[in-house]
Formats: structure tokens, sequence, C-alpha cells
């Protein structure tokens, strides 16, 4: 498959040319990288008005993924926003006011795009575990037919790799008429399994995926796909959404990784994620054996609940380290491993060898504190542009949240702008470490 963007840049570069133009480097190699960061010049086309090289590339991309697909250079963040414009405008255009179901584990992100396109958000639980929000069609069909909501935003994978029937649940919201956005942000390599659990190819209208997460692509290269039936409707305005919230200098080095990618996911992807997918079956397998208790879920995640080895995940995340193994997330229930085709043979022996060289203790019977449902005092919006001030959890109940606050990563909020905080939410707060939290002024 062809590479334009890399095309471009290399045979840039190999003009020495006089660089009259941004950026301040001028590809002069100070700090060793610059070579081929350009700006939008003459010829290297421009992301939000692609006409020539990247918008080959783009179709290369929504060849790849079966679906129209389009670049961010600021990760998923960018494309959670512009599905929100999507789904904000898609309800305008019916006469209705925007009114959005949304998994209660949903990122940050999302809680910024609706406190910037002001739109009513109502909550699904699924379960008690803030993490994560395990909803089934049942459940999904009687809160759409309760809460009369124009689209319905979940978040599939969810950090520990918990994976949603995107397919039942999208015939729900088909039936009912309602669009379905999926943040797909660790997903991307859904759709290069032997058999594609990419919620587009489940029936999903739109979601997002972020390629740096699972595939070989620089941090901050993402992607924003359409269902073609929705995109045949909006295709002429999702770049100019995308535009409202990002930078007008989007990178050509994420753009080119995006685009060198394309190549790879055409020819070597598929095979290298299937030996992959293998390898940590068996590391599972054997991590069983040993006593671990691994969640099911999404092939290429290793979530570890840990207690019941007898640690905390922070424990068992300190001596996966000692051993310079780096974790992707950890708490004190669980420790999240992200293997990719791109770890070696000898990367999965190290991190097995530490592992099982650990050895099992008694049972820690802790557990995290039930989330319950709060109470909404303001929208987002109304919350997070509000007068506000910094004030200890301990002190916080009954007041309103007034702004993001999470122990990151996950990036996770236990409790959202514009609630009351509550006794149970001081307590989830608490046992994750946040020890103080922005309230609205009285």
């Amino acid at each position: 498959m062809k590479t334009p963007i890399v095309s471009f840049l290399k045979s840039y570069q190999e003009k020495s040319p006089v660089r009259m133009h941004m950026p301040g480097h001028k590809g002069a190699g100070i700090l060793g990288f610059e070579g081929m960061d350009l700006t939008e010049i003459s010829g290297a086309d421009e992301l939000f008005a692609a006409e020539g090289i990247i918008k080959e590339s783009e179709q290369n991309a929504s060849t790849l993924f079966g679906c129209p697909t389009y670049y961010s250079t600021q990760g998923s963040t960018l494309c959670i926003q512009t599905m929100c414009t999507i789904l904000c405008q898609d309800a305008k255009s019916k006469g209705k006011k925007p009114r959005i179901l949304a998994g209660r584990n949903a990122h940050r992100s999302f809680i910024h795009a609706a406190a910037l396109l002001d739109f009513d958000i109502e909550w699904l639980y699924g379960n008690s575990d803030y993490l994560s929000c395990k909803i089934n069609a049942k459940d999904l069909e009687k809160e759409i037919v309760g809460n009369n909501p124009t689209a319905v935003y979940l978040t599939n994978p969810d950090y520990l790799g918990n994976l949603l029937d995107i397919k039942s649940l999208a015939s729900v919201c088909k039936n009912h008429n309602v669009l379905l956005a999926i943040d797909n942000a660790h997903g991307a390599y859904l759709r290069f399994l032997e058999q594609s659990l990419h919620p587009i190819d489940l029936g999903a209208d739109l979601c997002c995926d972020s390629a740096h997460k699972t595939l070989p692509v620089l941090t901050g290269g993402a992607y924003l796909h359409l269902s073609d039936s929705l995109n045949q409707v909006w295709k002429n305005d999702v770049k100019h959404f995308m535009e409202y919230f990002s930078s007008t200098s989007p990178s050509y080095l994420i753009m080119a990784s995006l685009d060198a990618a394309n190549d790879v996911l055409d020819h070597t992807f598929r095979n290298s994620l299937s030996e992959c997918v293998r390898s940590v079956d068996l590391l599972k397998n054997t991590l069983v054996q040993h006593g671990y208790t691994i969640l099911s879920g999404e092939p290429m995640k290793i979530t570890i609940s840990t207690k019941e080895f007898g640690y905390t995940g922070n424990e068992i995340a300190n001596l996966l380290m000692e051993c310079d193994i780096y974790p992707e997330f950890y708490d004190s229930d669980y420790i999240v491993l992200m293997p990719s085709p791109y770890n070696t043979k000898e990367d999965f022996n190290r991190l097995e060898k530490c592992l099982c060289g650990i050895e099992r203790k008694s049972v820690v019977f802790n557990s995290f504190p039930k989330l319950e449902h709060a109470k909404k005092a303001m929208n987002v919006r109304q919350a997070l542009f509000a007068p506000s001030m910094k004030v200890d959890v301990s002190k916080s109940l009954g007041q309103i949240c007034s702004s993001i606050t999470v122990s990151c990563p996950p990036a996770i909020l236990p409790v959202i702008p514009g609630e009351v905080i509550s006794a149970s939410a001081i307590e989830v707060m608490k046992y994750y470490g946040i020890e103080t939290v922005r309230v609205v002024k009285e």
C-alpha cells in the first residue's frame, strides 16, 4: 500500500531545501529527529481540508477499516469532541435537544466535550465498579425507553479490558432510532483479529480509535470512524467539526506514522497480531496456574485482580518495576498490562519470570467501595464554568463538584461536575487517593 505522506516528507527532506517556513528548527537536526517535521506548505496538503496526500492516506485507512476514516493528531480526545459534535448536530437536525445516555466510565474528554457543547447527559452505571459499565441489551433498552435519549455513548473496551456485546447494543439503538457512539480508544487492533470485533463492524454508528495505544503509531495518532450511512449525512462537516477543537498546526510526524502504519496493517500486522494473541493466551494460562486471577475480556490486555493473590495492584506493580517492567495501569485492586505484537519473546519471558517469582500470600479481603447513583444539582457546563474553590475531600460532603477530579490514569471520574458530593463519592475518592476536590462557591 502506498504511503503518500511519508513519500512526500522523505522527498522534501532529500532536496535539502531552504526552509523559509515553520517550524523554527528548519530540519537542522539539532535534536535529531526534525528532518521530516513540516508544516502545511505547498504539496503537503492540509489535514482539515485534505485534497492531496493526506486525503489519499485517509482513503487507504478507510479501505483497511472498511468504513470512512479520518485522522487525528490529537489522540482520541479530538475524535471524542468531534463525535459529540456530530451527535449534537444530528439531534438538532431532527428538531430535538441533544440528550446523551452515557456509560458512567466515560473518559474525562467526554466531560469536557459536554461542557463545551452544553448537552445533557444521563448516566448508565452498569455495576458498582466505577472503572467499568457492564451494560447489556435488556438494560440499555429499559434506559432508552425511560430517558428518551438522542444518542448512546459507551466505552468499549474499557480500561480493564471488558468487552460489551456491541452487536446486541447496536441493534437496540437502531430499533429505537438512536445513534450509538463508541469510545474504542483501546481497541484499534480489534479490526485486525481473525474475526473483527471493531465497533463499526458490529453496528456502531461512529467510534474513535487511539491508534497509538495498540498499533505501531506515534503518540497522538488516532482515527475517527463513521458508518457509511452516517457519513453520507455528515461527510462534508466532519473536518469542519474537528477544527472547532484542534490545533491549526497538526503534527506531520504523527500523520506520517499513521500513513506508514497503513502499509504495516495491510501486509504484516494480522499475522503478527495472531502470533501475539497466542503468546498472551499462553502467558495468561501460565499465570492462572501460578494462582493469579485474570479478568476475561479483550485478547490483548492482561488484567490481574491482585488481592486474591495476596497483594494490592500497587504492590505487584512495584515488584514488576524492580524488574524494569512497567505496567500500563495499577491501583489497589488491579494491574493492567498491555502487550502488542512489537513486544519480543524475551519481553514475555521476563514478565512471566517476574510474576511467577512472586510468592502467593493470604487473600486481601478489602474491596473498593460502592459508588452510589449521584444527585445532579446543575449540568456539566454550569459547574465547570462556575466560580469554584479547592477543598479537602473529607470536607466536601453535600457540596457541588465543579471540576474534573480524577486519579489519572485512567481518567475516569468518580464524581462528575454538577453532582452533589455524597458520602459514597467521598469514600471512592479517598480509596483512589484523591485528596482535594474543586467545588462550586456558594
